[in-house]
This record gives structure tokens, sequence and C-alpha cells, in this order.
């Protein structure tokens, strides 16, 4: 099942960003270990009681005036009714109840989703209860006093919004069927892309860019196979982002990788490559999804032998932490090789699903280890003593070391080539986990 989302909404300075980095803890830091990725700091993934969740922060409200404000913070709601499965609406005990809160909170109750009242900078439940009650009148529930900088009440308020949880729909779980998320930048295609598969013009297909507004199913047969096609809505640039729905189109990437096996990601062949389809591949990578890079409009470039492989090692250079994606050129246009997807599709899911017996991976370790020896440190060298797969989606291995310290992440990727270079795995990442064990064991 994919994890569901809580957003947070509220008006400026009642500490909505304070809040949601408390709850992020470290995993919001902007450095990943994937080089060349950044996390963007909207949405962060948080647990709590072994329970998984996308957090997203709505933010941007500029205070202008009160009208603006008010106008912003309906867009926020509104953006979080669509997306989010709980919201946390958060209000400021200092500031007291206002007209806003007020006319927000009415649009949640009406939306029928579940919402959690939450009373922020009660840095003293003793001096500030009286206060609080007065917040019942939103007509939304229990108000929850808490203080995200004091770390007060967090845990209440947790069990509050994971209580929901249970509620939620859990179809994802009965159905089979191979999910694709087609992601991409706006107007690179996606929605041309999937109306051509369905046969049907399923999604507004227009060259404005950002039609898509939110995450669309689409189920299409090939092959007597059905596939569920998950289109969404295009991912600016952060400089972009001025309106809060651009800026949420990034949760909705995330929501639909979340939901899928493998994720197709689109490039416009006369932009070529950028930065920002790095970001997006870095939100399926970081998740062991399967990638299918798509380059589309393949048919309005001049072309000459070499065209193709120049365009593939710019895709390589720019998306260098995942060599093993496949590429296909396509054109939703023309139709052309649009065909060739669910052959590329069934390879990957094959490869995401595909179990290396342990003898096997370990005759590969051990005639790797015979031609480069692992790296040592202060006289101490590395001994790898097993290895064995524990999981599919993504292919998951555990080794067994000496000393974790001494094992180099080059020498991991080393171990990883010769595995791809005996079983292929194109098209899915591949996950190492390093385990320590003495000799006497």
């Amino acid at each position: 099942m994919s994890k569901p989302i809580v957003a947070i909404v509220g008006r400026p300075n009642v500490g909505k960003s304070t809040l949601f980095n408390v709850l992020a803890g470290e995993r919001i830091s902007i450095v990943q270990d994937t080089p060349g990725v950044t996390r963007d700091r909207i949405y962060a993934d948080c647990n709590w009681l072994d329970m998984n969740y996308t957090l997203v922060d709505t933010g941007g409200i500029e205070p202008d005036s009160k009208d603006i404000i008010l106008s912003q913070m309906r867009e926020q709601a509104e953006i979080a009714i669509q997306t989010a499965d709980v919201i946390i609406f958060i209000t400021d005990v200092h500031q007291g109840l206002v007209d806003s809160d007020a006319k927000v909170a009415d649009m949640l109750r009406r939306s029928g989703k579940p919402v959690v009242l939450v009373v922020n900078k009660v840095d003293s439940f003793q001096k500030y209860m009286p206060d609080v009650y007065e917040f019942y009148n939103l007509g939304i529930g229990d108000p929850i006093p808490v203080s995200a900088a004091s770390r007060l009440g967090i845990g209440d308020m947790l069990d509050e919004v994971t209580k929901h949880f249970k509620t939620l729909n859990v179809d994802d779980t009965e159905d089979d069927r191979p999910k694709i998320a087609i992601v991409g930048k706006p107007n690179v295609g996606k929605s041309s892309i999937v109306n051509r598969l369905t046969g049907e013009n399923r999604a507004i297909v227009s060259n404005i860019a950002g039609t898509t507004r939110d995450a669309i199913d689409s189920v299409v047969k090939y092959n007597k196979k059905e596939y569920v096609l998950i289109d969404t809505a295009g991912i600016r640039r952060k400089s972009k982002i001025k309106e809060e729905i651009e800026r949420f189109s990034i949760i909705r990437a995330v929501s639909a990788v979340e939901r899928a096996d493998v994720v197709m990601l689109v490039i416009d062949a006369s932009e070529g490559v950028t930065e920002q389809d790095a970001k997006i591949a870095g939100i399926a990578h970081d998740r062991g999804k399967g990638i299918l890079i798509v380059v589309n409009k393949w048919d309005l470039i001049e072309k000459n032998d070499k065209t193709m492989n120049e365009f593939k090692n710019k895709i390589r250079q720019v998306l260098s932490f995942m060599p093993y994606a496949e590429t296909l050129f396509i054109s939703a246009e023309t139709g052309q090789r649009l065909g060739k997807v669910f052959e590329y599709l069934d390879v990957i899911m094959e490869n995401q699903n595909l179990r290396i017996a342990t003898g096997v991976l370990n005759e590969i370790m051990t005639e790797a280890v015979a031609m480069q020896q692992p790296p040592s440190d202060k006289g101490k060298r590395l001994k790898l003593y097993y290895i064995t797969q524990v999981s599919v989606k993504p292919p998951t291995f555990v080794i067994f070391v000496n000393d974790k310290e001494l094992m180099h992440f080059s020498y991991v990727r080393y171990l990883e080539n010769k595995i791809r270079e005996a079983f292929g795995f194109r098209g899915t990442a591949l996950r190492f986990l390093i385990r320590e064990r003495k000799e006497k064991d």
C-alpha cells in the first residue's frame, strides 16, 4: 500500500514550518547520499510508532493583506483536500481564533477529509488551556494543544493523525495490476502519451504548461495484460513555482511514485535532459522503483547515425546516479515506437522481481574479491564473508563483513557492477545492506 499523505495547513507565522521540521527530524536534510540529487523541502518521509507517512508542508503564504492571506489559505486548503489523506490544521493560541481560521475550517469540514485541529505555541498547558477551548467554536473536533518549538504534545497529535490511517482506502494492496507512474516537467507530452496508449482522450491535452492538475489513473490493455497508468501534474523548477498548485505538483508526483511499480520519466527531446529531470528521477530512485526514461518528440529532432548515442550519453551524465535506467525514444504525436513501451515495462518489472540463489551470489562475490582486493585502513583489511538476497522490488542484498567502516561506497558499486554483469537487472535499482559479523560468528 502507498504511504498516507499528511498535509499541514495554516496562516502565516502559526508555526507550520517549525512543526514540519520537528516531525521530519533529520530526514529532511538537503544533502542526499545520491550524487546530484537534492530533496525538495516541501515533503518528507516520516514515521510514528512503526507507521510510515509522507508529510507535506503547504507553506508559501505571503502576508500582504488580509484578503490575500484568506484567498491563499483557501487555495492551500483546496490543495490539501485534493491531495492529502489527513489534514493537520494549525492555529496559534497567542493570536487566538481569527476570521480566516473559521472560513478555512468551514471548507475543511465540508470536504469530508479527516482533519486534526492543532493549537500551537501552548508552552504552558496550565496557563493557556482556557484559550485553547475557544477553538472548539471551529466545529472540526477537539483542539489538540502543542508547542512545536518546545516539542510538547506532539505525541498526542500524532496519535490522533495516525488513528485516521486505519480508515483509509487500501484497495491498492488487492490490485496486482502493474502500476506505471508517468512523471516529468510540464509540457513534455505526458498526457499525449497516456492518450495514445489508452486510445482515448482521458487527460486534457494542451500546450499550456501544467494543464494536468491531478494524478489521473487510466487502465490500458496490451497483449491481454492490464496496466494502470498514473498521469501526474507536471513538475516545474522552484523558481517557476508561483502558484501553490504548481508547488504541490511535486507532492502529487511523490504520491504517484509511491503507488507505482515502474516510473516513466518523460523528457522533451527538443529541450534535452535537465537538472529538474534529475530531481524528479531522484524521487523514484530514492524509493527503489523501476525506471524507464522516455524521450518524447523524437520526430522533431534532426538526426544522423550518432544522434541517439549522443543523447543517451547526455542522459547518463545528468542522471549519473542511475546508470541502470532503460531509455526509449518515441513520438506521442506520430506513435513512433510507442508499442515498445510495454515490452520495456515488462522487462523492468521482471528484473524488479528477480531472485538470485545465494550460492551463485557468493560465487560472483568470491571471484570479484579475487580480481580486486577489498580496501584496507591502518593495516586492517575488509573481509567479505557472505552475501544473500533478502527481498525484491527493488532487489535487496545483505553483505556480511568484518568491519562496516571499511566497506567503501566505491567497493559496493564495484560488487553491484559485477552482479549486473552476470544478471543485467536493467531498469531497476539494487539495494545493498552491510552487516557486521565477528569472525567467530
